[in-house]
């Protein structure tokens, strides 16, 4: 039994307003991405990874591998039209790569901030459990809208988890799910765990952080460049 990890970075950047994809700008003199895959090249119960990248944009990512000696790094192969088709673009590109008990993380490149800790309770829980979901309690209130404009139903908090990348599945779900959805044409769905549950299976937690951001946007460059000053340790607790 094996672990893999696929680095999504097939994503343009449209809401960065920038010419370069968000996950290949520099933050204090490196490429998003490269945290992201380092992240994964230092844990040790990590074996391979696969990035499915933008087209135009895989040789850059070949340089940025090759520089940083992100050795782990096997394939690059180029993304789907969504994020749902990405991961399926990954998934079974590892068909004839992979044993049906192995284990496949998949995480997003502009989420460059995750513990170490992180990564190995997503493996306990996804080794014990089939899968596993990085995910933290919701604290905000959260209100039902229906047209974005206002709301006058409270969600129940006590009964809501916010789930994000990195999430992690024995190979043979993963592929199953992939391949029904593909049956159905369904390509909508943004996280694996949302395709599982749509395929009518239990999706399982392991803690994860809210230190874990998503670069989208401008600002989100500040709060990583901080966030990058703060000792591990503190960033999973």
């Amino acid at each position: 039994m094996r672990n893999y990890a696929i680095i999504l970075a097939g994503g343009v950047g449209k809401r960065m307003g920038s010419d370069i994809p968000k996950q290949f700008l520099e933050v204090d003199g490196k490429p998003i991405i490269a945290y992201s895959i380092g992240n994964f090249q230092r844990n040790p119960r990590i074996d391979k990874i696969l990035v499915v990248c933008v087209k135009d944009w895989i040789d850059r990512a070949w340089e940025i591998v090759n520089k940083y000696s992100l050795t782990k790094v096997e394939w690059i192969i180029e993304g789907g039209n969504t994020g749902h088709d990405s991961i399926r673009n990954g998934v079974f590109f590892l068909r004839d790569k992979l044993e049906p008990d192995d284990f496949v993380i998949v995480h997003d490149a502009v989420r460059p901030i995750l513990p170490q800790k992180a990564i190995d309770e997503l493996i306990r829980v996804a080794h014990e459990k089939g899968n596993a979901s990085s995910s933290v309690e919701c604290h905000p209130p959260i209100v039902y809208t229906d047209d974005h404009e206002s709301g006058i139903t409270d969600v129940d908090r006590e009964h809501v988890m916010l789930t994000a990348s990195p999430q992690m599945f024995r190979y043979s779900l993963a592929l199953h799910c992939y391949e029904m959805a593909e049956e159905e044409d369904y390509h909508t769905s943004t996280f694996t765990s949302s395709l599982l549950i749509h395929c009518g299976e239990r999706v399982f937690f392991a803690k994860g952080t809210s230190c874990n951001i998503k670069v989208t946007q401008k600002a989100d460059l500040a709060l990583f460049e901080a966030l990058l000053k703060v000792p591990e340790e503190l960033l999973y607790s």
